[in-house]
């Protein structure tokens, strides 16, 4: 069944993806996790490069996408990432996520060869005109893969309007936004990445939402409500703990592990095994920081410590 094209916005956490000691997919601790994120106010879940997508084969990624769906239950919107080292595959993936009751999908560039012009164009007008739900398109060249112009994004918004929206990871994150939204007339329709540390910034700047991580999601909805809601005063406190908690993360591999490391810590994961090979790990010391700043960041969002 095809999902409804309704508008997605909110908080829509990436998840991270449970590994078994088989080294397979855990299905019931991501089911868990699914119902965890939701019950913690967000308003859907996304599967994303920290989902670590580029290391799951395409079996598994469709698997992935349906059992996420399938657990989503219709409590928010699903947002599955497709971006592949072809056309052909990104579409496939666009297809199947669409089958299984995806709201929409995202897509990066390739991360092989650096598509360009007319390449690039072609790759995103492929994926989008091949399903009916909207595409995010994705720049996450701050940690993976080229960039995207802004010119080119400004063309998708002004060919596809309401059927695209973007997601700008590229430094610097703030005056990014701001130049696609001048680009487009105000038009493009924008979330927030990395982690939700410049989501004070971004939020004035004109998001419709924000993708961050599961670890800490409920950090990011409080700030978010907050924000909407003008207290100032509640978002740069939860902002600062968790800022200094993104600091540790300088790597994609690091977001993966640290994030992983945090749901164990909550007891959402019931272990934080990651494919490797892997360039991070938490050590006891990074761990004894990260202990600390959960701690200080639950009491900045009100909630009792883990």
């Amino acid at each position: 069944m095809i999902a409804q094209a309704a508008a997605i916005e909110g908080v829509l956490p990436v998840l991270q993806t449970p590994f078994g000691l088989d080294g397979t997919i855990d299905e019931a601790t991501l089911k868990g996790e699914v119902d965890w994120v939701l019950s913690c106010g967000a308003d859907g879940v996304t599967i994303a490069m920290v989902s670590e997508v580029l290391r799951l084969d395409l079996n598994e990624r469709r698997e992935m996408a349906a059992r996420v769906c399938e657990a989503a239950d219709g409590r928010g919107s699903v947002v599955v990432s497709v971006g592949a080292e072809s056309t052909v595959v990104a579409t496939r993936l666009a297809r199947h996520a669409q089958s299984v009751g995806a709201t929409a999908v995202m897509a990066i560039p390739p991360l092989s060869v650096r598509a360009e012009g007319s390449e690039l164009a072609g790759y995103y007008d492929a994926i989008i005109e091949e399903i009916e739900v909207p595409v995010v398109v994705q720049d996450a060249s701050s940690y993976v893969g080229g960039g995207i112009p802004i010119s080119a994004m400004a063309k998708m918004q002004a060919r596809y309007g309401d059927k695209v929206y973007f997601k700008p990871e590229a430094q610097p994150l703030g005056p990014r936004l701001s130049a696609l939204l001048e680009a487009t007339g105000g038009e493009a329709r924008v979330f927030d990445g990395s982690g939700g540390v410049a989501l004070i910034d971004t939020f004035r700047r004109g998001i419709v939402g924000s993708m961050p991580a599961a670890d800490v999601c409920w950090a990011i909805i409080t700030m978010w409500r907050a924000l909407k809601s003008g207290d100032l005063g509640t978002a740069y406190r939860v902002s600062m703990p968790l800022s200094a908690m993104l600091a540790v993360q300088t790597s994609l591999g690091a977001y993966v592990a640290v994030e992983k490391y945090l749901l164990c810590r909550q007891g959402i994961f019931v272990n934080d095994l990651c494919r490797g090979p892997v360039d991070f790990h938490v050590d006891e010391p990074t761990a004894l920081q990260l202990d600390a700043l959960l701690g200080i960041l639950e009491e900045s969002c009100g909630r009792a410590s883990a």
